[in-house]
């Protein structure tokens, strides 16, 4: 017994980086939409050797929407929303695995604005003179805004879920810094181990970007829950304040709701992408 609680250390180093992955292989991925009638491509492609996978529902014709994920996750986090048969009839839907996570080069964190860095060409790839839209949730939602950012013009809008765009509203979480700079870190499973190298980045990353937010112009829709015990509520006064250019801004308050308004509101935010404008008011690059 004493030789096997002496192991179990070993073992779990052993193991820890291949579990709580939370993916799915594309084959099993590509048969789970079949099922429900719906087609799912599954894509590569590489910048400086560096691997980003995402998938697709939906026609090349129609406008898109582009889901960005939360920290951890993988594109699976919006798997409902491209098998819904509504959104199918107005939208193309891309769904991404940010860096690090799912099968975009897995454990290989990055912070923000390497993010966008890797994320920029599939923008231009998804040019097809329809208006592009980027779903953010969460660590989803700075990425979101980075994106337009840093691709000026390309973006029709941004849809931002419980998004933690504030530098100033979170807990410093010093601890985070402990486990990445210590072997500690080894011990952390999965996908939570670039989750937690990433969000020790994030605050230094939103202090960054803070005085680029006035450069948004394209529409923002907000939609936050005022219980979100993981991105305070206060984020969506922050975001009023900074993006002074947006070209309109909406903002929806979910009463009770915490931060898993992807999935416990799936209802309302489906409502909400139905109701997205086809048509620019500007020009769209």
């Amino acid at each position: 017994m004493l030789v096997l609680l002496l192991l179990l250390p070993v073992i779990w180093l052993i193991l820890a980086p291949f579990v709580l992955k939370l993916r799915t292989e594309d084959a099993d991925a590509r048969k789970s939409f079949a099922k429900k009638g719906v087609l799912l491509s599954t894509h590569f492609y590489e910048v400086n050797g560096y691997r980003v996978h995402y998938v697709q529902t939906g026609s090349d014709s129609l406008p898109t929407l582009l889901f960005v994920h939360g920290s951890p996750g993988s594109w699976e986090a919006f798997s409902r929303y491209m098998q819904d048969k509504d959104l199918l009839k107005k939208f193309r839907m891309v769904s991404i695995d940010r860096p690090g996570f799912g099968f975009s080069s897995f454990g290989k964190a990055r912070n923000l604005a390497e993010q966008s860095q890797l994320l920029s060409p599939l923008l231009k790839q998804l040019n097809n003179g329809k208006l592009l839209y980027a779903v953010g949730h969460s660590l989803g939602g700075p990425l979101a805004v980075k994106l337009e950012i840093d691709n000026p013009g390309r973006l029709a809008g941004l849809v931002l879920l419980a998004a933690a765009v504030s530098p100033y509203m979170e807990a410093p979480e010093k601890w985070r810094h402990l486990i990445l700079s210590t072997p500690f870190n080894y011990w952390l499973p999965g996908a939570l181990r670039p989750s937690n190298e990433e969000l020790w980045y994030l605050k230094s990353d939103l202090k960054m970007m803070e005085p680029d937010l006035g450069k948004i112009s394209s529409a923002v829709w907000i939609v936050h829950g005022d219980k979100d015990g993981l991105v305070p509520v206060g984020n969506v006064a922050f975001i009023r304040s900074n993006f002074i250019h947006a070209q309109q801004m909406t903002v929806i308050i979910l009463p009770g709701a915490n931060h898993f308004i992807p999935w416990q509101h799936y209802t309302e935010i489906k409502s909400l992408l139905l109701s997205l404008p086809e048509v620019a008011k500007y020009a769209i690059n």
